[in-house]
């Protein structure tokens, strides 16, 4: 059963730095566009969101493939994803015709939140670089 836990573990993670590791590339390769678009959030400095949010979201999603400090990152990574939901998916703030996808979008980032409270909980699992470190 434990090898069982151990792969859905790794899997989690891959499927889950899927989402992050792209979305932080992109921001990446359109810098520019990317901090005008967090200024029109009205997000307060923010070219240091967007260095802040490529930084979680890469570096993150990394250390989730790896299975490295899974715990402390799936903790960082639940708060800035709960903060980028309030800042880029105030579903209560669009017009109607934008409102559905925004709330679909918002309550997705809840339950992704959900999975890396779980995963902070759980830990990385045998195959990770912390699965390692406790064999040893």
């Amino acid at each position: 059963m434990k090898n069982y836990q151990n792969t859905l573990n790794l899997v989690g993670r891959l499927l889950i730095a899927a989402m992050f590791l792209p979305a932080g590339l992109s921001k990446l390769n359109a810098f520019d566009g990317t901090a005008g678009y967090f200024a029109s959030l009205g997000l307060p400095v923010p070219t240091l969101a967007l260095v802040i949010a490529i930084a979680v979201e890469v570096l993150g999603s990394i250390a989730l493939i790896v299975g490295y400090q899974t715990r402390v990152i799936a903790i960082v990574m639940a708060i800035f994803t709960l903060a980028a939901s309030f800042a880029g998916h105030a579903f209560w703030n669009v017009p109607a015709d934008q409102m559905r996808v925004m709330q679909l979008m918002f309550f997705k980032n809840l339950a992704v939140i959900g999975g890396f409270l779980i995963l902070a909980s759980n830990g990385a699992g045998k195959f990770s670089i912390d699965g390692r470190k406790e064999a040893n």
